[in-house]
């Protein structure tokens, strides 16, 4: 089960929306056969992939044991089930990481799997490998489960919190590694977020291009007045030339302006609020439909605060440069608070070095208990 994890590794950027899946298939005295893990959307899953990889090495995976991270699928989405193409190899036994969320799903493939007469074995919730199955899918488990997406709040930040100067300057705060290393978590995102505000001032393209990626990650920017320029840089093809899509949502309605943005390649969404705003936890239920898993943030201190006041953010990565600077914009306006208890409570979750800079990955208190007790 731990190579099953290892593997699964592999469908981090890669299989969005579909869930990160790693597959081992041995013999009864534990030799490996085959090995696969999930492809990008409408591509194999992991047990086809691992099914394949045993054909091609010669091996019979009759009477063959499974090593799965994920309840197999039952259900006809982009691809066919998992477990029908299991029952048809006729393998004696399945041991799964974690039963799957879907509704289409939920305990399903284990009892099609029973049915046919296969061994089942289901980790218990509490076991580490089950544990560390439903973390690499955090994403594809809140939007099952929260029907939202798992929204992480990305910052570079000096020692003293601050993210730009008075004067706008902020490139570079951080250096190459972090830079390189926020582009990694950029490409397990579904979707990156962004607000008319950081377009306008820093003009951004906000893809892919320090790390290796097989995919873009879509793009969302919450613009209530449709003030985004059609020659803005986000429109522009990502250096890797692979496409995304381009969501902005608005609450103010102007034709012309929609028209130009569609013309230029964006979706627009209507979706007002409260004082002629974008109705954010809205957009996050929109998103979800849209099968966003992973929201990657990368805002200004004033859409960070919204978001944070709204509740709707999950986890704060931040990068923080080991040097002061004063006066500037900080990460977030959510203040001024009367009391220390009102700020959002953060427990660590992972801290340490990138490059000369440091990484700190800290969730809001509560938001990750839907993992604790995932559908069987």
């Amino acid at each position: 089960m731990s190579r099953a994890v290892d593997l699964s590794q592999a469908a981090l950027t890669l299989s969005n929306p579909n869930p990160r899946v790693g597959c081992v298939i041995t013999t009864a005295d534990g030799r490996e056969i085959g090995i696969g893990h999930t492809q990008q959307a409408g591509g194999p899953h992991a047990e086809v992939m691992a099914l394949r990889d045993a054909q091609a090495r010669g091996e019979s995976v009759v009477g063959a044991t499974v090593c799965v991270t994920l309840e197999p699928c039952s259900h006809h989405g982009r691809t066919p089930p998992c477990c029908d193409a299991l029952i048809a190899a006729r393998v004696a036994k399945v041991v799964v990481a974690t039963g799957d969320p879907n509704p289409k799903v939920a305990g399903r493939g284990l009892d099609r799997l029973r049915a046919a007469g296969i061994e089942v074995v289901l980790l218990p919730a509490d076991h580490p490998t089950a544990h560390a199955a439903r973390e690499l899918n955090i994403g594809f488990f809140s939007r099952m489960i929260r029907r939202t997406p798992w929204v992480r709040m990305k910052v570079a930040a000096s020692l003293d919190g601050v993210t730009a100067l008075n004067n706008g300057v902020s490139q570079w705060i951080t250096g190459e590694a972090a830079r390189a290393d926020g582009h990694a978590w950029r490409a397990r995102a579904c979707a990156v977020l962004t607000g008319i505000g950081t377009v306008l001032e820093d003009n951004p393209s906000l893809d892919v291009r320090l790390v290796d990626a097989p995919r873009q990650p879509h793009l969302v920017v919450i613009d209530s007045r449709l003030q985004t320029p059609t020659h803005a840089r986000l429109f522009t093809t990502p250096a890797n030339g692979i496409s995304r899509q381009i969501w902005i949502y608005h609450a103010e309605r102007n034709a012309s302006k929609e028209a130009a943005l569609r013309e230029a390649g964006a979706t627009l969404i209507h979706m007002p609020g409260a004082n002629d705003k974008v109705d954010l936890p809205n957009v996050m239920s929109d998103l979800a439909r849209r099968e966003v898993n992973e929201l990657h943030v990368e805002a200004g201190h004033k859409l960070n605060g919204s978001l944070l006041r709204e509740g709707l953010v999950d986890e704060l990565l931040m990068y923080q440069a080991p040097q002061l600077l004063g006066q500037g914009a900080g990460l977030t306006n959510i203040g001024p608070l009367q009391r220390l208890e009102d700020g959002p409570m953060l427990r660590y979750a992972s801290v340490g070095h990138v490059g000369l800079d440091l990484r700190i990955v800290a969730r809001v208190q509560g938001h990750d208990e839907f993992l604790h007790a995932p559908a069987t």
